[in-house]
């Protein structure tokens, strides 16, 4: 979608009036929409709506061998897959630079042990761990992706139940795992401070949140950020623009307060979620 200079003055004056062109202020979020457990071959899935943003996410889990580097570690892929019906910018091979980037920013944000701890998916100390396929899908593209992706991916890993390991028969450099019989004896991971990514876009003079696609052209510049409970566990600048100094620092000040308050309103919303129930929430 190309604005003319017109629609981008139209946008900018919006948000120097604290009036966006859909009526929000410039830090509220648009209505999102939020779906878990929906994808039956799954180890755990969720779908998000956020606006015109439409996002899924599934798990999937196998048996893996640690890193020499880190044998007590499980691991956790990212693979970001852009629909070629998400926005006509994705036909063709449009998405992939974009997706690369998605899953590679996830990766940095989830590396950190005070993000999401590894440790938890060891089975056996240097021999058998559990490894994490988080795919993710773009069906539609209304702006501001990584923070619905991000919102998505922790729903989704909320929702995963990892097998229960019963037992371990270790026969020389043969390692057996035996599971739980019962489809219901499993673990849940613990997700509390996975992160939870916050896009900030300059337009003019302000600062603005939860950017749509038109808003997104208007952007100078923009931050990423990935705060991961008291913590930033990375940050990312995207868009051609540059940023000053004073400006960055108003950027994370504004993004570290606005994913505090997302983190609170996404587990309230995943507090009350029943089976094959969705609940929708603001902010």
């Amino acid at each position: 979608m190309a604005l003319c200079e017109a629609e981008k003055t139209f946008v900018l004056h919006g948000v120097e009036e604290n009036f966006r062109v859909d009526g929000r202020e410039r830090e509220d979020y648009r209505p999102m929409e939020l779906e878990t457990d929906i994808v039956s071959h799954a180890f755990g899935s969720a779908r998000l709506r956020l606006a015109n943003t439409d996002i899924l996410v599934a798990v999937k889990i196998e048996v893996d061998v640690p890193f020499p580097e880190s044998p007590h570690q499980g691991k956790i892929e990212f693979f970001v897959d852009c629909s070629a019906n998400a926005t006509p910018d994705f036909e063709g091979r449009g998405g992939e630079d974009l997706a690369v980037t998605i899953s590679s920013t996830l990766s940095s944000a989830y590396s950190s042990s005070l993000a999401f701890d590894l440790r938890k998916l060891c089975i056996l100390h240097g021999r058998k761990c559990w490894k994490l396929y988080v795919d993710i899908l773009i069906l539609e593209c209304g702006g501001n992706l990584f923070d619905a992706v991000s919102l998505a991916v922790k729903a989704a890993l909320w929702n995963t139940q990892v097998p229960f390991v019963k037992n371990i028969n270790i026969d020389g450099n043969n390692v057996e795992i035996n599971v739980a019989d019962d489809l219901y004896a499993c673990e849940r991971l613990d997700v509390k401070k996975a992160p939870v990514m916050v896009t900030v876009c300059k337009i003019g003079d302000k600062c603005i949140v939860d950017p749509n696609a038109a808003e997104e052209q208007c952007s100078v510049g923009s931050v990423v950020v990935a705060v991961s409970g008291n913590k930033f566990s990375t940050v990312y600048q995207t868009g051609k623009g540059s940023l000053h100094p004073s400006t960055l620092i108003e950027s994370l000040k504004l993004g570290f307060e606005v994913a505090k308050r997302l983190d609170e309103a996404l587990w309230e919303t995943l507090s009350q979620i029943q089976p094959d129930q969705d609940v929708g929430f603001l902010k």
